[in-house]
């Protein structure tokens, strides 16, 4: 997409590109050169509300949708999306800065495999079962607002989008401005696979005009958010004045826990691999990696000399480890956090804040390693959303788990042991919503999501799906039993 500006002024609402309100347009940055690639509508929140409208219209008739048409729509819509993974993939590269590589087998592909997953997640689904005397059905919660992050667009509304539809919901969706270009593609294969005018609506805009209208409109009746925990809050206050459900899914600032018997070699690759994925701009991110004090400078070395082959360069070059930042705001903070990292005595390894000579538009960072980091430093604390990993030395597994467990998140991390028992071991210690053991690859299946301030409910897998739902008990008559109400006096007068 580089070379070329698309100018957009549509929102994707009632199955129709429709003029948006916005006198304002935003501009799509291609973050490995800070070219303007397209310019998009600055969404109103007259937008959000014509949105909601035409979901609302079209809420009833999908809910009522038989099971097995919901699925016939899925299954092309799977198809589209291969036939178009490569179109995904390159706007990702130039909206994102996402090594080409990565967009495709991680961004495009993963997506891809959530999207499949429920197929036979929806197919085996107990919309109905039967306890006792009474029928309890799953119903549709009705009208969904999923907003949406840059980092990993197209998971995370395919994450949302896919179950909310399975589970008979409607959907407006905000993306980030930062890149909404996947979501224009997205609706065009909506409209590709027939899914009735209003199930699936794109209002592009600012979080702070198009998203609050969203939450606060009376007509959503849930709110699935993904961002940072500052948005979440927002979005769950507004939320809680409607009382309206919300699933948020936040932050983290992950531990990688090197067990003292287990392959360092091993462990440190996949940590500093892992921490480098999407340039580091991931909420699973294993950006603190916790090592027995007597191995400290055997990870620091190991770390620092990987971490220094990694090649820093344009996304489209199939040889590109690590892209740029998605943004000049980005570009400033994770630099910060390096300086900040300096100021707090930590030892730098290798890379810094300095800008890369050889690259010198773009939102680049260099690949940074820190040593001796302890765990009141802020780069151990905060979320830096970048390249950066921290090595702490600690002594004990207690104090191991005591660190990984110090900070306000719970999301992600991983442990390293020879002994698959002892990891599972400490691994259920560890209070977060997922824990690789010994580089365990992602699972679609698994429900994933956060403890603490790292978010409220899960997504992927069954439960996934079930969060769309509203439970509803019917009582029916127990044969035998008098017909009767749940009083008190009843009974009594039955006694």
């Amino acid at each position: 997409m580089t070379g070329m500006k698309r100018i957009l002024e549509n929102q994707w609402i009632g199955g129709a590109w429709t003029p948006s309100d916005a006198q304002a347009g935003i501009d799509v940055i291609d973050p490995s050169d800070e070219s303007t690639i397209a310019t998009v509508p600055a969404g109103t929140a007259a937008d959000a509300r014509r949105a909601v409208a035409a979901a609302q219209a079209a809420a009833e008739d999908w809910a009522k949708t038989p099971v097995k048409d919901r699925l016939r729509f899925l299954e092309r819509f799977v198809a589209r999306l291969e036939a178009r993974a490569g179109e995904f993939a390159d706007t990702i590269t130039a909206e994102v800065g996402a090594p080409i590589q990565v967009a495709q087998r991680v961004q495009v592909g993963l997506a891809l495999g959530i999207a499949k997953s429920f197929v036979e997640i929806t197919k085996n689904f107990a919309f109905e079962r039967t306890v006792g005397n009474s029928l309890v059905l799953r119903e549709p919660a009705g009208v969904v607002a999923a907003i949406t992050p840059w980092n990993v667009p197209l998971i995370m509304i395919i994450q949302k989008l896919v179950p909310a539809l399975m589970a008979g919901c409607a959907v407006v969706h905000k993306p980030s401005e930062l890149t909404p270009l996947h979501a224009y593609l997205l609706a065009e294969v909506t409209a590709e696979c027939d899914l009735p005018p209003g199930v699936f609506n794109v209002v592009v805009g600012e979080g702070p005009v198009v998203g609050a209208a969203l939450t606060a409109d009376p007509g959503v009746d849930l709110i699935s958010f993904t961002g940072s925990v500052r948005a979440g809050r927002q979005v769950g206050a507004i939320a809680a004045e409607h009382i309206k459900p919300v699933h948020l899914e936040l932050g983290g600032k992950n531990a990688s826990v090197v067990l003292p018997d287990a392959d360092l070699d091993l462990a440190v690759k996949a940590t500093v691999n892992q921490a480098c994925f999407n340039t580091g701009q991931a909420c699973l991110q294993w950006s603190r990696l916790l090592v027995p004090a007597d191995r400290h400078d055997e990870a620091v070395a190991l770390a620092g000399e990987l971490a220094a082959t990694y090649r820093v360069g344009s996304p489209r070059d199939p040889s590109t480890d690590v892209g740029p930042l998605v943004s000049a705001a980005a570009l400033e903070r994770v630099r910060g956090y390096i300086e900040t990292g300096l100021d707090e005595g930590a030892d730098l390894v290798t890379g810094g804040p300095e800008p890369l000579p050889d690259l010198p538009a773009g939102y680049y960072v260099q690949p940074t390693v820190f040593g001796k980091v302890g765990e009141s430093m802020r780069i151990a604390q905060e979320e830096i959303f970048g390249p950066v990993l921290s090595i702490m030395p600690y002594d004990g597994e207690e104090e191991a788990i005591r660190i990984a467990n110090g900070t306000p998140y719970g999301l992600h991390g991983s442990v390293w042991s020879q002994s698959l028992d002892h990891a599972t071991h400490v691994a259920k210690r560890i209070r977060t919503g997922q824990v690789d053991i010994n580089g365990g690859p992602f699972n679609v299946l698994a429900p994933f999501g956060g403890m603490k301030q790292s978010g409220i409910g899960r997504e992927c897998g069954v439960e996934g799906l079930d969060a769309f739902c509203e439970i509803k008990a019917m009582q029916l008559p127990d044969e035998g039993a008098e017909a009767m109400g749940p009083s008190a006096r009843g009974q009594a007068a039955s006694a």
